[in-house]
């Protein structure tokens, strides 16, 4: 037997990579592609937590408020029998707790992917700042020339005052907070969390879009809502959008959503197919649905729409910087065997 030289015989040997050894640098396939990107956990999958904790928290609350599943359901039953008026107070309840639900389910994962609750559009310190006022005034100015070019059309007129004496400035007064609690709540469910984590997963204007048409199928279930008034309230959700990507968070949305709902309580008109309750004015709307909205109210009608991209012209002249950011660091990292 004989044995080959050893120094030739390396020689002949090919030659061993390190970069076996290091870590790839290439995408995965297969389950992991799916669940993990470059930051971490996958966008979608982190709204699906975001969605899931919401509703289970805001489920929890409601089961035992009610005292169990059992009453809950006679609770149901008798709320489908009976005609359910809209107050202030009751509105305004609701959307606290739902708001106070929402905020917990926020912070729970902005503990986990270590960011801080302001980053998701709802900065404390800049509450009730310049950008809800503009947005507010912006709401009430909207909705008020929409009924002003009805008017002109003879679809819209106002027959008198609907509230007298004290009524007047507790109405206004208890529509406003509520108001303000139902545009804090719809805006940081569909603009605050799930909007940051989508854009930082697919870009600003593809989420807009999707969020914006979740906005619409929700409001599409209101009472007498109809596919022409949740198209608008896709339109209303697009321009709220805008208002997030020029000043950077939500405040300015959330005034705009208070100013132009308080204004059709003002004015005595529907709210997305709901007929006000303690308006200050009386109003009727008379004409083609097209022009009036129906029983939806003005959401429906074809000046929305012309009135909403006014807005967002304007908006637009003096917001004209994207102040939007969206940090893509590591979130939430997944190890996945």
């Amino acid at each position: 037997m004989t044995f080959a030289n050893p120094a030739k015989a390396a020689e002949n040997l090919p030659a061993l990579s390190t970069e076996s050894f290091q870590p790839s640098s290439h995408p995965t396939f297969g389950l992991r592609s799916i669940v993990v990107g470059p930051n971490g956990l996958r966008a979608g999958w982190r709204v699906l937590m975001f969605i899931t904790l919401f509703a289970v928290l805001l489920g929890g609350f409601v089961l035992i408020r009610a005292g169990g599943p059992e009453a809950f359901r006679e609770q149901y039953r008798n709320q489908n029998q009976s005609q359910i008026t809209i107050t202030p107070l009751l509105m305004g309840g609701s959307e606290a707790i739902t708001l106070l639900v929402l905020c917990v389910a926020a912070l729970v994962m902005g503990k986990i992917e270590h960011r801080k609750f302001g980053e998701y559009g709802l900065p404390l310190r800049l509450a009730l700042r310049k950008d809800f006022w503009v947005g507010s005034l912006t709401g009430f100015l909207a909705i008020s020339g929409t009924l002003l070019t009805m008017f002109l059309l003879h679809g819209f007129r106002v027959t008198g005052l609907a509230l007298h004496g004290t009524a007047i400035l507790s109405s206004l007064f208890g529509w406003a907070i509520a108001f303000l609690l139902v545009g804090l709540v719809e805006e940081f469910l569909f603009r605050g969390y799930i909007q940051y984590t989508l854009t930082s997963g697919i870009g600003f204007w593809p989420a807009a879009f999707v969020i914006s048409g979740l906005f619409g199928l929700g409001h599409f279930f209101n009472s007498h809502e109809n596919a022409v008034g949740s198209e608008a309230v896709v339109l209303f959700g697009l321009l709220l959008c805008l208002f997030l990507r020029r000043t950077g968070n939500l405040w300015c949305a959330v005034g705009f959503h208070l100013g132009y709902d308080w204004g059709q309580m003002f004015y005595g008109v529907p709210d997305s197919g709901i007929v006000p309750y303690h308006n200050l004015l009386n109003s009727t709307l008379s004409g083609p649905q097209w022009l009036t909205g129906g029983m939806v109210g003005p959401e429906a009608s074809f000046l929305t729409p012309l009135a909403l991209l006014v807005v967002a012209l304007i908006f637009s002249r003096y917001y004209p910087e994207t102040r939007y950011q969206v940090e893509k660091r590591q979130s939430m990292p997944v190890t996945v065997s």
